[in-house]
């Protein structure tokens, strides 16, 4: 059985983190969908960005471009972006579909233009959402403190989101905070408080952050210390009376998902997280490079759970060493 497979058996689902330029022309997605067991997809701006320098689409963009009609770079950016965004949702629908909303998730990004201000932050979330016109697809929101009321005023709007840039179990549960205020507004409101949401915690960044500043014994585990410590906080708010009396109301999690899966180290294995971060109600997001080694080669460790109870050890031997988590 391929890794990819026994991730999904598991309970954790693999969503790919990459748009392929060629998804409509060939069969590179579709084959991601059945053969590797993806069943969700995210995108960021610098994403898409990459995907029109390496397609036709910049062709398209120029020519939106010449169209202008005094629209902004933005603007017409989001045009072309949008028709990729839901073609690729259409994609996904019907995984969407088969498992009542849990998967078949696709992502696009706001405009990180309006970081501080939050009123006209909720006004474009809203309208990018109506534009979308796909229940499939999440806004995604920086989890940044500035934006905790967006993200507040979004979950109560009813929007899908992704809030992403996480780093910390203290950043996460600031968020998932945020969200439920707004799902708990609409219990109270007598509004349906299923509204669908993610919270991406980074994971390989902190080891690339600290890899000239710890010993060779320290390598390549804070970024999974703290992905365990997360999860923990996970488990922990999804038991609480809080959540459930939401639950009981109609809602469901804001799922955890684990961004930055991919090892950069090339003498590091290229699977160490991704076999290392397995967690049933999760979602592990990877490269398609990641994703095809898992397929070949890769082979799961144990839960994240089992290893959740030495996260808090292996944090304690990183302040010893000099990093300051904070």
């Amino acid at each position: 059985m391929k890794a990819t497979q026994a991730l999904r058996d598991a309970g954790q689902s693999l969503w790919l983190d990459n748009i392929p330029h060629d998804f409509l022309n060939g069969d590179t997605l579709a084959h991601q969908i059945q053969g590797l067991s993806v069943t969700g997809l995210t995108c960021n701006l610098a994403i898409l960005g990459n995907a029109f320098r390496r397609s036709a689409a910049i062709d398209t963009l120029a020519f939106v471009a010449a169209r202008g009609n005094g629209r902004s770079p933005e603007e017409m950016f989001v045009e072309v972006a949008l028709a990729d965004i839901t073609a690729v949702a259409d994609l996904f629908r019907p995984i969407y579909e088969r498992t009542s909303g849990l998967d078949g998730w696709v992502s696009f990004e706001s405009s990180p233009l309006l970081a501080d201000d939050p009123k006209a932050a909720i006004a474009k979330i809203k309208l990018l959402h109506a534009r979308i016109d796909r229940p499939n697809v999440f806004i995604m929101i920086p989890g940044t403190e500035a934006r905790l009321p967006v993200i507040e005023e979004a979950a109560f709007a009813g929007v899908p989101l992704n809030v992403t840039l996480l780093f910390s179990q203290e950043q996460y549960f600031a968020v998932t905070k945020a969200w439920l205020r707004g799902i708990e507004r609409r219990i109270g409101a007598g509004l349906n408080p299923n509204v669908a949401s993610v919270a991406s915690l980074f994971v390989n960044q902190w080891d690339l952050a600290v890899a000239k500043r710890v010993p060779r014994s320290l390598a390549n585990r804070l970024g999974l210390a703290i992905a365990a410590s997360a999860y923990l906080v996970y488990l922990h708010l999804i038991s609480t009376t809080r959540w459930q009396r939401a639950f009981s109301a109609g809602a469901q999690p804001q799922r955890l998902l684990f961004a930055g899966s991919a090892m950069k180290n090339p003498r590091v294995s290229d699977t160490i997280y991704a076999e290392a971060l397995v967690a049933p109600l999760t979602i592990n997001a990877m490269l398609d490079e990641t994703i095809r080694a898992l397929a070949d080669h890769g082979r799961l460790g144990p839960l994240l759970s089992a290893a959740g109870d030495q996260s808090s050890a292996t944090l304690s031997e990183f302040a010893r060493a000099g990093v300051d988590l904070a």
